[in-house]
């Protein structure tokens, strides 16, 4: 997946790469080893993981993977290929709402 995203993945990307967020860095393809989980963006500096779904995600499968996500300090919030697409700046709103609410864990 790092080298062939998807379209709503690439989208999404430019609007968090290069610290344009709140000076916040992101990483793509995060492995969380603890978790046996690979997040699709995920700012260190704060503990958020962001998943953008497409149609093969299963509900209950995600919830429990968030669980553990969440047991190990991490935020996950989740937006769907659509959304990504026809609000990219909504998105990136909830986002750094989300972003403003958690602690710097440095």
């Amino acid at each position: 997946m790092r080298r062939n995203p998807t379209e709503p993945e690439k989208r999404l990307w430019r609007a968090l790469s290069n610290s344009q967020l709140n000076g916040l860095k992101f990483r793509r393809q995060h492995v969380v080893f603890e978790a046996q989980a690979i997040l699709d963006f995920f700012c260190p500096a704060i503990g958020l993981g962001i998943e953008v779904d497409g149609d093969t995600h299963e509900m209950s499968r995600d919830a429990r993977r968030d669980a553990k996500l969440a047991a190990l300090g991490f935020k996950i919030i989740r937006f769907g290929n659509p959304d990504v697409m026809a609000n990219l700046s909504g998105v990136v709103e909830v986002i750094a709402a989300t972003a403003f609410t958690l602690p710097n864990r440095w």
